[in-house]
C-alpha cells in the first residue's frame, strides 16, 4: 500500500508505514538471531532520542539493514567534514514540545495561561548514508557466533552452491520473489552457523515456487489457506531445527 508522502504530515507518514507493516504479516515466531543495532536511536551528539523517533528510526535503520544507531541532518555531517553520499534518501524526525503562553483576550481584557503545542519534522540520514565521518560513527558488528562454530561439510556445499542471490544485510530473513533473491541478517547476527544455515534453507524452499522453478502459488495475503501452506512447504525444506517461520 504504498503512498505518496509529497503531502503527508509526519504523523501520517510514520501511521502508513506502521500499518503496511501489519499488513504485510505481524508473525508470532521466535527469530533465531540478535538485531545487531542495540539501543536506542542517536543524535550526532551522541543524546539518544526518545518517544516515537526510537520506534521510527529504529524501524527505519532495520528496513535499511544499517549498522550506525547515529542520525544526523545534512549541515551537521558537513560541520563534522563529512558528506552525504548522492542519491541517499533522507527519514524525518520528529521534534515536538508543549509550552504554557500567557494571553490577554481583547474583549475582557483578563489574561490567562494557554497550553500550546509545536510538532515538526526535519530531515535526518544515518551515519550509513556519510562519508567522511571518524570511525566512532561507524561500530563494528558483535558476532554472535562461537569462533570455533562451523557449518558440517555438506550443509556448507548447501549454502554456497545455492542458485539464487544471497544478500546480508538488516534484521529480517525473506525471500523476494519479484528480485528473486534472498535476505538474510549477517551470520554474525545468529547464534550459531546452523541456525544461519537453517534459516536460510526455509527462505530457499520459498524460492523453489518461483515461475522459472515450480511456480507455485505463494498464497495472497498472511493468513490465508495458500499462505498456510506455502509456510508448509518451506518448513519441510529447513535443514536444520529453527524456531523461524518467515
Amino acid at each position: 500500500m504504498a503512498k505518496s508522502t509529497d503531502k503527508l504530515s509526519p504523523a501520517d507518514i510514520i501511521t502508513n508505514t506502521i500499518i503496511d507493516k501489519l499488513e504485510a504479516g505481524v508473525r508470532p515466531w521466535v527469530k533465531p538471531w540478535r538485531p545487531g543495532l542495540g539501543g536506542r536511536p542517536l543524535r550526532a551528539t551522541g543524546d539518544p532520542y526518545r518517544g516515537i523517533n526510537c520506534f521510527w528510526l529504529w524501524l527505519c535503520a532495520e528496513g535499511a539493514g544499517f549498522n550506525s544507531r547515529t542520525w544526523m541532518t545534512y549541515k551537521q555531517a558537513q560541520a563534522l567534514g563529512a558528506q552525504v553520499r548522492e542519491g541517499e534518501r533522507s527519514q524525518i524526525a520528529i521534534f515536538y514540545k508543549s509550552y504554557s503562553k500567557t494571553v490577554e483576550p481583547v474583549v475582557t481584557g483578563d489574561t490567562t495561561d494557554e497550553m500550546r503545542r509545536v510538532l515538526r519534522s526535519y530531515a535526518v540520514f544515518n551515519c550509513d548514508q556519510i562519508d567522511g565521518l571518524s570511525a566512532d560513527f561507524y561500530p563494528s558488528r558483535m558476532s554472535m557466533v562461537p569462533p570455533a562454530d562451523q557449518l558440517p561439510e555438506r550443509a556448507q556445499h548447501f549454502v554456497d552452491a545455492l542458485p539464487i542471490k544471497v544478500q546480508q544485510r538488516g534484521d529480517r530473513a525473506f525471500y523476494d520473489r519479484i528480485a528473486d533473491s534472498i535476505t538474510m541478517p549477517p551470520v554474525e547476527l545468529f547464534s550459531t552457523r546452523a541456525f544461519f544455515a537453517s534459516t536460510l534453507a526455509h527462505e530457499a524452499g520459498h524460492a523453489t515456487g518461483h515461475p522459472d522453478r515450480l511456480n507455485r502459488s505463494f498464497g495472497k495475503k498472511f493468513g490465508d489457506d495458500a499462505y498456510a501452506f506455502e509456510e508448509l512447504v518451506a518448513l519441510s525444506g529447513q535443514s536444520a531445527p529453527s524456531p523461524t517461520l518467515q
